[in-house]
């Protein structure tokens, strides 16, 4: 779990999320992936630098994280999700420490939080009630990278999987969110 800063008020990435939200065409879910841990040599990594946009929607900030936003859900509770790596004593003596469900929800203000190992069913299930998805790749006009994110690489498996659903680009609503801060945001 990240200390790299001090704690920033849940609320930041409510109003975030719930932005983010109003953007969206009707029954649409959005998926935000987690950046990889990038290998430096062996089982050794570089520091960990989470994707702009995940934070920006949750504040969570370690690898292996999905977001995942579906204003319309007709499941009680799931209108907003968040799924982390589960955490054990041996995987936190190697790799640090980790997020407890309880944690990633204060972070992040996202009351419905599950282990990575139950995403594969219920995202499913969310999927199978939306008719759009949203996929988050990244549009930045500089970048070019031999490496396919995290974001690119369960785009194609989701198109792959669910070829009848819409599909449209979180980019230009994050870009558009980007340009205006709102008070915490200045604050920070």
């Amino acid at each position: 779990m990240n200390m790299r800063y001090e704690p920033i008020n849940p609320e930041l990435f409510r109003l975030n999320r719930k932005r983010f939200a109003r953007q969206m065409k009707p029954n649409s879910i959005a998926i935000f992936h987690s950046n990889d841990l990038m290998p430096r040599n062996g089982d050794t990594f570089f520091p960990f630098r989470q994707n702009s946009d995940l934070f920006y929607l949750s504040g969570l900030d370690q690898a292996e994280t999905i977001v995942v936003i579906f204003p319309d859900c007709v499941k009680e509770g799931f209108k907003e999700v968040a799924f982390i790596q589960d955490s054990s004593p041996l995987s936190e003596m190697w790799e640090g420490k980790r997020y407890s469900k309880e944690e990633a929800a204060k972070v992040s203000g996202i009351k419905k939080v599950f282990w990575l190992s139950e995403m594969p069913q219920i995202l499913n299930e969310l999927i199978l009630l939306a008719k759009r998805i949203y996929i988050n790749t990244n549009e930045n006009d500089r970048f070019e990278s031999a490496v396919i994110s995290r974001n690119m690489r369960f785009s194609k498996q989701l198109m792959e999987r669910y070829p009848l659903h819409k599909y449209h680009r979180a980019q230009p609503v994050m870009k558009k969110l980007a340009m205006i801060k709102s008070h915490y945001e200045v604050a920070l």
